[in-house]
């Protein structure tokens, strides 16, 4: 597809919650979170035509069985079609990597690469500010894609502060459960009431935990097998509301080494963190490309 033309091919990584703590209630009902976002050199891929129709169209299968209507790169592309009445649509692919369910991030990155992309690709410019507040409509995850930096969030997860953080691997593992997050969120069991840390805490090294993680381990055995093959290698942890573990390693050697004493049946890889979002590589690459041809044309 990529060779086909009109069509651009875009990174959507996956990303990790380091810690997940819920520290209070807001007045408008929503839980008050804190988490780490790491980013990593590892994902989806969206591809993208422009259509001079308006009509926004998902090609290929949907990720189990999401309506069209509903898939969050559908509703990324209109609501920017919306906010700027362009007249200009997309065809839209995802090629999934990404474990839907598994804490991963994979919808709201795939959302928040139709935004940049299209944003360029439409010619819009509409500017990052503007581009998050946009994903944030669509999921609380979504900006931190959109900025493309590792980042401490609290409240929801939108107010974000960049983090620098150390080079690292990982040893994902997808036990391949899926429980509505909307349903852990009404857990009798979930600690809602954390005292809220600092940034200073997380750098420090203290243990911040994620709150749902004795939630899944209690209620999916999955989970907790996953946990005790990991805990063999390391000190495994939940990322995010889905069933997704991982083990965090220094260097690929360790991780590499740690990766082949696992057993052979499950379903577990190794990703690189990521300093920055790969999509802001690719969309800087494009620009630069943008601005070889505009000189090529105007010599």
């Amino acid at each position: 597809m990529a060779a086909d033309a009109g069509w651009s091919r875009w990174p959507a990584p996956a990303k990790l919650n380091l810690c997940l703590r819920i520290v209070g209630r807001r007045a408008d009902g929503y839980h008050r979170l804190q988490t780490v976002f790491r980013l990593l050199d590892w994902g989806d891929t969206i591809a993208l035509r422009p259509r001079l129709d308006g009509i926004v169209a998902r090609h290929g299968a949907s990720a189990k069985g999401v309506e069209e209507a509903n898939d969050l790169t559908v509703r990324a592309a209109k609501i920017l079609q919306k906010e700027t009445k362009t007249p200009l649509g997309a065809d839209i692919v995802v090629e999934k990597n990404i474990p839907v369910g598994g804490g991963f991030g994979g919808g709201s990155s795939d959302a928040a690469t139709v935004l940049r992309a299209l944003d360029r690709l439409w010619g819009l410019d509409l500017g990052l500010e503007r581009l998050a507040a946009l994903g944030l409509q669509l999921g609380a995850d979504v900006p931190v894609f959109v900025r493309g930096h590792n980042a401490w969030a609290e409240e929801v997860g939108e107010r974000l502060t960049p983090l620098d953080l150390p080079p690292a691997w990982y040893v994902l593992a997808d036990p391949g459960v899926h429980v509505a997050t909307a349903e852990l969120f009404q857990s009798a069991e979930l600690t809602r009431n954390a005292a809220p840390a600092t940034i200073s805490d997380f750098v420090s090294g203290r243990s911040l935990g994620n709150a749902f993680e004795p939630v899944l381990r209690r209620r999916e055995p999955a989970v907790e097998a996953v946990f005790a093959m990991l805990a063999q290698v390391g000190s495994p942890r939940l990322t995010g509301t889905g069933s997704g573990c991982f083990v965090e390693f220094p260097d690929r050697d360790s991780a590499e080494a740690a990766l082949a004493r696992l057993p052979a049946g499950l379903r577990a890889w190794m990703v690189r963190g990521a300093a920055h979002s790969p999509l802001l590589d690719a969309l800087g690459t494009w620009q630069q490309r943008q601005a070889g041809t505009a000189a090529q044309t105007s010599s």
